[in-house]
């Protein structure tokens, strides 16, 4: 008798994900599917795809923290089913936030007296921190205009045309408008006096960044502080200032401890800062500190009762994960000061060896500064064959992510690479990226000029035959121009091949 038997088609536990039907079937990807299939296929053809990502650790276009150490890694999966928001519920959680606000508040030179808690909360992020900071500014000056019987339904804010995305789309989503102040070639950042200049009754406040997304400048807060006080009594109002530390906020006070862009400023309300940058966290945290309770008004705070115990609460949204919190805690104590000064110095000490390297090389110009965000920003000295966006494309084939991009108004027809130096980032690295970099220069020496050096052509050509020349500024806004049109176009086929 044959006690043996054969394994059913439907019998899939038998076979390796790769012998099953499962990865030659197509599945569906907008709708969801009538069966449902084994793990094991499910993680494999979503593992498999995955592949085709770039690798996080070579993306030097990102500020976000790529690299975290194993025993951070087994706290962040082992709270990872915790809703923060819980409090009552998760109390030891909660305790951890709250000391990760007054370690923070500390750092920033919070003027608070012996035992008196920090004010500030966790967010998903500086986003999240921004859009709090100026609701905080928005109702403070609602609430004075309503007392003293004047209008309140034109409120703006005056930033550097050099913000995040974020502070526009507060702007947008809270009805404020936005005065940008504009940049010029080899200025970068606000211009504190023009700034200034800029403010008016309606203000709620000015935001100076700490770290600019374009080149990692510092702005000079304690100037902009000065002549804003000044402002304030010849006017008689009280315009504070925001400081958007997303990026210099866990630098500044290592690197650069007797800067003074904090609260050590009184006319600094309120502090947002990236837990998931350089505060060394995964993404997903970020961290709003006001310098007192009277900057942050109370009617803004919710209580609720229906998760066990009154709970305040401030945020945009309710539910979040409680495993960057507490990664947050875990590298505050487990680095202290010292770690984080080792690590702030190795990263501008590995983006100093970058700009050497490409310095070197003769063929860029340093648009970032030496001091502020370990980053590196260059141009070409001469983009007319070849230009930055090229250079961008072609370092993918190494496996380096670096973005090429213009700069804002009214700047706009300067373009940069940027590499941002992370804590990941190292020496052997940076002279690997050089080495590429000189590869990729070379290789574009050698293949004939792409549309932009065409269109430069046609440009001097029709100078020649015309009496008005355009100036360089027009000719290479116009170059950019039409890069910009032939990439989308490039990626519009692109997207029409099955």
């Amino acid at each position: 008798m044959v006690l043996s038997k054969t394994a059913s088609q439907s019998d899939v536990s038998v076979h390796s994900t790769f012998a099953s039907r499962y990865v030659r079937d197509s599945l569906p990807r907008f709708k969801m599917p009538e069966n449902s299939i084994p793990k094991e296929a499910a993680f494999q053809i979503i593992n498999d795809e995955l592949m085709l990502d770039g690798n996080p650790r070579l993306n030097l276009a990102s500020f976000v923290t790529t690299w975290m150490e194993p025993e951070c890694d087994k706290l962040i999966m082992d709270s990872i089913n915790k809703n923060y928001v819980d409090m009552d519920e998760y109390p030891v959680t909660t305790e951890l936030q709250n000391r990760c606000v007054n370690i923070i508040a500390h750092l920033f030179n919070a003027p608070l007296g012996d035992g008196e808690a920090a004010v500030g909360v966790g967010t998903v992020g500086s986003s999240e921190a921004i859009m709090l900071a100026g609701l905080a500014f928005k109702r403070k000056w609602q609430n004075k205009r309503k007392a003293e019987g004047k209008p309140y339904d034109k409120p703006n804010i005056v930033t550097g045309a050099n913000v995040q995305v974020c502070w526009e789309k507060f702007a947008r989503y809270f009805e404020v408008e936005l005065k940008e102040v504009k940049l010029r070639e080899g200025y970068y950042v606000m211009d504190p006096v023009k700034a200034v200049e800029m403010v008016d009754e309606n203000t709620i406040c000015v935001a100076a960044i700490l770290g600019s997304t374009l080149n990692g400048e510092f702005e000079d807060v304690n100037l902009l502080n000065d002549l804003l006080t000044e402002k304030n009594k010849e006017t008689g109002w009280d315009t504070p200032i925001h400081v958007d530390a997303a990026s210099g906020g866990f630098i500044a006070p290592f690197l650069y401890p007797e800067l003074e862009w904090d609260f050590r400023l009184p006319l600094v309300k309120s502090i947002n800062v990236s837990g998931h940058k350089y505060g060394l966290v995964y993404a997903g945290i970020g961290w709003v500190i006001w310098r007192s309770k009277e900057d942050l008004p109370e009617e803004l705070i919710f209580h609720i009762n229906y998760l066990g115990a009154d709970q305040p609460t401030f945020t945009l949204n309710f539910s979040k994960g409680s495993s960057q919190v507490i990664a947050q805690y875990y590298q505050l104590i487990r680095l202290g000061y010292e770690g984080y000064r080792n690590v702030m110095e190795n990263c501008h000490g590995n983006a100093m060896v970058l700009k050497e390297g490409l310095e070197k090389t003769g063929r860029f110009n340093i648009v970032s500064k030496d001091d502020g965000v370990p980053l590196v920003a260059f141009s070409l000295k001469d983009n007319k064959r070849h230009d930055e966006f090229e250079i961008s494309d072609m370092l993918r084939r190494f496996g380096w992510i670096v973005p090429a991009y213009t700069m804002p108004a009214d700047a706009q027809h300067i373009t940069v690479l940027r590499v941002v130096i992370r804590e990941d980032f190292s020496r052997t690295l940076a002279e690997r990226l050089v080495n590429d970099i000189e590869k990729v220069l070379h290789e574009l020496d050698t293949l004939p000029a792409k549309v932009t050096a065409k269109l430069a052509l046609a440009e001097e050509a029709e100078a020649q035959n015309s009496s008005v020349k355009k100036t360089d500024i027009e000719t290479q806004r116009e170059v950019m121009a039409y890069w910009k049109k032939y990439v989308s176009e490039r990626k519009s086929n692109k997207n029409k091949i099955c």
